[in-house]
């Protein structure tokens, strides 16, 4: 008699028609970086803090510039859950919401993918990819660095 238990289905991208994000004005930059396949990240022009999000006001030096960055889009794992139980009908489960720390010193929050959900572990290299949620929305998941 085995004691090994089934594997647990692999993370993988949402598929379109879940509920999506809806750009601003001010976060129009990401958005657009996201559809082309790039990690555009805001900081701040006065003082280069990393901002959680385009600002009116730095919360470090009350700048009211944002510079748009472009991001490698490496990083690391810093915190996750797994999801098993969707807040809404329109997501699939499991997923793996996730605290990234990228190399350029953001912690973006972001899913990953392409992993089981046990062989989720701190300090897993990650590496940015994109996948559409809508005809007008891309998303930026995070998938294991193979070496």
């Amino acid at each position: 008699m085995s004691d090994a238990r089934a594997a647990s289905p692999l993370l993988t991208p949402q598929a379109p028609g879940f509920p999506v994000p809806h750009p601003s004005a001010r976060s129009q930059p990401f958005w657009d970086g996201c559809r082309e396949g790039c990690l555009v990240l805001p900081r701040c022009a006065a003082c280069s803090a990393p901002a959680l999000r385009a600002f009116a006001v730095c919360a470090e030096c009350n700048g009211t510039e944002v510079v748009w960055e472009e991001s490698a889009g490496r990083g690391t794992l810093y915190s996750w859950t797994v999801v098993w139980r969707p807040p809404h009908p329109g997501f699939a489960v499991p997923y793996a919401p996730a605290v990234v720390a990228l190399d350029e010193g953001w912690c973006f929050l972001s899913a990953v993918v392409g992993c089981a959900p046990e062989d989720l572990r701190e300090n897993m290299a990650l590496q940015v990819e994109f996948h559409p949620a809508s005809d007008s929305v891309t998303l930026p998941y995070f998938a294991p660095v193979s070496n």
